[in-house]
């Protein structure tokens, strides 16, 4: 091919926000951006926060900006230091760093009530006294406009003494609240006259019992950025009819800085729910086993499963940025986690569910080693010693005793190959009281060592095994989905997401085999087991003499899909 026809290498075109952050440098309305990540600490981060965070740690990096991490902790209701620990974790581990620029709205909590105060003193805000439900029944529909509440037009100086009456503490919660003086005929019922305080009784974890008045997310969101100095304040597109809100507050106050706020489509996954309060739901319920409970989309639970940071980032970058909202399929997401433990897994043998293979014409006391590759197309993995003998354990799946048509494994009178080791043929089954298969009695040729064989002939089967004198006993956890429904709020009228629940979401195998050199993994290791899938060991649940391994996910099985055809066929 000559220098003319070759093909040329674009460049990934700039989504439509990074197109905008790199207009605002190049006509130097903006030097640098500067993003933030603003989780509440109420939960654990999920998947769909990795595209968030993916999205303004990558501008600050594109565009030689910074990115800050901000806990929006405006509820100590439902806030805990565990998340605030946990989101850092998640955040360092999918490889960003806010360096010194980690902060919270509750450092903002002086500035914020000063900044209340000048609403109500300028005639934009006002003390309301109704029930909570009373001013949602006040706020009207989409189709009807709200109705003004009977304290919207008290005094400036009544409204300014209650609110510093309820910031010392002089009234119960719910008794009073701070509202925005908008409009109540907006079409947008965000600019209904939103409240901006309510009276709350309740230790915050960061500033104690300082403050019983605390400022709702909208209010404090945007005054937040102001401060800190954002130029790009990227959300998701639920958020984008709070942006008049967001705007409005802006120009009322007497804030250091303009930012501007962006919306982008969040991000969906099928067989899953992205909402915190639904995931919290899962762990209040005990019915997964605590937020890193590997089922979860949570990050700590696909870390604790074994996928791996490079592979979610290499996932966010491919599905990219976009205004509109929608579904990516579970499986783009897996294919990515392959492609990344591909090239970074050694290959080694494991039986999930062991069947006793005995070499009947092996020497009784002879053992084999033979030199194996850990990766079949790396080199730099290098190579360890397999021990062979005459006793092996293989999957019991890879046996029938009356084998269907296409079955290239072990059967009756059947030749298989054992992976790097002989050509075995099953001569004899022995089968247990119950009439369960027991031991398989087979022969080997001792000319086949290796794989190959003088005369050539071909065997299409080739079986992992692990020799049993030297097994680890292990168990291994396999995951499917946790919901078995694509959309797990595909309910009919009065179901929940709840009844969408996978029963097969987790299967534990107790008496799985291991080769023995994977007792020298750590946690941090991961492993492919040749012909089952990608494995994790578990770090909390594990014991030296009793480890436990979880599958990340599977290796295609080809026989699988041929049984799935033949059931649907019959």
């Amino acid at each position: 091919m000559n220098a003319e026809s070759a093909p040329v290498e674009r460049e990934k075109p700039l989504d439509f926000v990074r197109k905008i952050v790199a207009d605002d440098v190049a006509s130097g309305k903006h030097t640098a951006p500067v993003t933030r990540f603003p989780p509440e600490p109420n939960g654990f981060l999920h998947i769909g926060h990795a595209k968030s965070i993916c999205l303004n740690f990558g501008i600050a990096e594109m565009f030689g900006g910074r990115c800050h991490l901000r806990f929006d902790d405006t509820n100590p209701a439902k806030e805990e230091e565990l998340y605030v620990e946990a989101i850092k974790a998640d955040v360092r581990w999918l490889g960003f760093d806010w360096g010194g620029h980690l902060h919270h709205a509750s450092d903002n909590f002086g500035q914020l009530y000063e900044w209340a105060e000048h609403l109500v003193g300028n005639g934009d805000a006002y003390v309301d006294e109704q029930s909570a439900d009373e001013i949602r029944a006040g706020r009207g529909t989409l189709t009807s406009p709200g109705e003004n509440s009977p304290y919207r037009d008290r005094p400036a100086a009544e409204s300014l003494d209650l609110l510093r009456r309820m910031k010392a503490g002089e009234f119960p919660d719910g008794a009073k609240v701070l509202r925005a003086k908008i409009d109540m005929a907006s079409p947008n019922l965000n600019l209904r006259d939103p409240v901006l305080y309510r009276i709350m009784h309740r230790a915050h974890q960061r500033t104690g019992s300082e403050w019983c008045l605390y400022p709702m997310y909208d209010y404090a969101h945007g005054q937040s950025d102001a401060i800190e100095g954002i130029t790009h304040s990227i959300c998701t597109v639920e958020f984008e009819n709070h942006r008049p809100l967001y705007d409005w507050l802006l120009a009322h106050l007497p804030v250091p800085h303009q930012p501007h706020q962006y919306e982008f489509a969040r991000l969906n996954l099928t067989h899953t729910v992205m909402s915190k309060r639904k995931l919290l739901q899962l762990v209040e319920q005990e019915l997964v086993d605590g937020w890193d409970d590997p089922r979860m989309p949570t990050l700590a639970g696909l870390r604790r499963r074994g996928v791996t940071p490079e592979a979610i980032r290499a996932f966010c970058d491919t599905i990219g940025v976009s205004k509109t909202d929608s579904t990516v399929d579970l499986t783009l997401f897996e294919n990515h986690v392959r492609q990344d433990l591909e090239a970074r897994c050694p290959r080694h043998f494991a039986v999930l569910d062991p069947l006793k293979l005995v070499i009947t014409n092996w020497p009784e006391d002879q053992v084999d080693a033979l030199e194996v590759p850990n990766h079949p197309s790396d080199e730099s993995f290098g190579t360890r010693k397999l021990p062979f003998g005459r006793e092996i354990w293989v999957e019991r799946d890879d046996f029938r005793e009356e084998a269907p048509r296409k079955w290239h494994r072990l059967a009756p009178g059947k030749e298989v190959r054992l992976r790097y080791a002989y050509y075995v043929t099953c001569q004899e089954v022995i089968k247990d009281d119950t009439g369960k298969v027991a031991e398989l009695r087979c022969t080997f040729d001792p000319e086949s060592r290796g794989g190959g064989t003088a005369d050539e002939r071909k065997v299409r089967g080739t079986l992992h095994w692990v020799a049993v004198h030297s097994a680890i006993d292990a168990e291994v956890r396999l995951y499917e989905p946790l919901f078995a429904m694509e959309d797990p709020e595909e309910v009919p009228e009065g179901g929940s997401f709840l009844d969408n629940l996978n029963p097969q979401s987790r299967e534990i195998r107790t008496g799985a085999k291991l080769e023995f050199s994977l007792a020298d993994f750590s946690p941090d290791d991961r492993v492919q087991f040749e012909r089952l899938g990608y494995f994790k060991r578990d770090a909390a649940l594990s014991a030296p003499e009793a480890p436990v391994w979880h599958r990340t996910i599977t290796l295609r099985d080809s026989w699988a899909k041929i049984e799935q055809k033949q059931k649907a066929g019959a």
